[in-house]
């Protein structure tokens, strides 16, 4: 009975052992022929000297836009890190639709405090507009800790939450204001037919958080790309160019025409 029992251990074990190994070896010739011209997923990676960080696509557009506000406000790019700590924290860079109490948006403002009605509040333009209203009317806020800029706006109970959002929010506004070239790079499913007006459709949401889209400075123009890979997908543009270098779905790469001072959609 032993010897018999010995044999059926052996013999399920070496049963279950050669299932694993034929699930695992399906599983690897499943992968190494999957389609490599598979639609790509929506996603964008934000890529700097400070670091890497993945966000998906509404991430990014809210990202764009609040360093195209605050282009458009003269802000210094302080500004813009105490902007994307208090967002990271209060919804995690997405515009959302509930919150605490009545607090809605990407800063979870509060119609009932004064930030506005609930459908101006869920604009991410106007939205980051009334920040950076209340933020420049804080003392020496480029001089403050980030935490404490953030929660002097916040007024939120628990101010110090901020602080630890602080490296990510430098490492986004390094690409999105530009200063890091090409450093934002999305890719999404591309419709077969996208409408020939979708530039145009662009230029005018990008005046909309940024104003006038002329491009004085090279840090500028790679602000104006980045804004418009991020908002790639939303108005169908398949590629994104900018002093000689191109954005398509597979990355930056040269082409195009080096020093040109526009931004060219297509």
């Amino acid at each position: 009975m032993r010897r018999s029992f010995s044999r059926a251990v052996l013999t399920i074990g070496i049963i279950v052992v050669a299932l694993a190994v034929a699930i695992a070896v399906g599983v690897y010739v499943l992968l190494r022929k999957a389609d490599p011209l598979a639609e790509p997923v929506e996603s964008c990676v934000v890529k700097t000297p400070k670091g890497e960080l993945e966000l998906d696509i509404e991430q990014a557009r809210i990202a764009a836009t609040i360093a195209a506000v605050a282009e458009r406000r003269r802000l210094p790019e302080q500004a813009v890190v105490i902007a994307y700590a208090t967002a990271i924290q209060e919804s995690k860079l997405y515009n959302l639709s509930y919150g605490d109490r009545d607090s809605v948006g990407v800063f979870q403002q509060r119609p009932s405090q004064g930030w506005g009605k609930k459908k101006q509040i869920m604009d991410p333009v106007y939205a980051t507009n009334r920040f950076f209203a209340a933020l420049v009317k804080v003392k020496g806020y480029r001089k403050l800790p980030v935490a404490e800029a953030a929660q002097a706006v916040q007024r939120s109970a628990g101010g110090y939450a901020y602080a630890p959002h602080e490296g990510n929010a430098r490492i986004l506004s390094a690409a999105f204001t530009g200063r890091v070239p090409r450093a934002v790079h999305c890719t999404y499913p591309v419709k077969a037919t996208p409408s020939p007006s979708r530039p145009a459709d662009a230029r005018r949401e990008l005046t909309r958080a940024l104003g006038a889209v002329s491009v004085p400075s090279t840090r500028r123009g790679w602000l104006i790309a980045a804004w418009s890979v991020a908002h790639a997908q939303q108005y169908g543009l398949r590629s994104v160019g900018y002093d000689g270098i191109v954005w398509s779905s597979e990355g930056w790469k040269n082409g195009g025409k080096a020093g040109d001072r526009d931004v060219e959609l297509t």
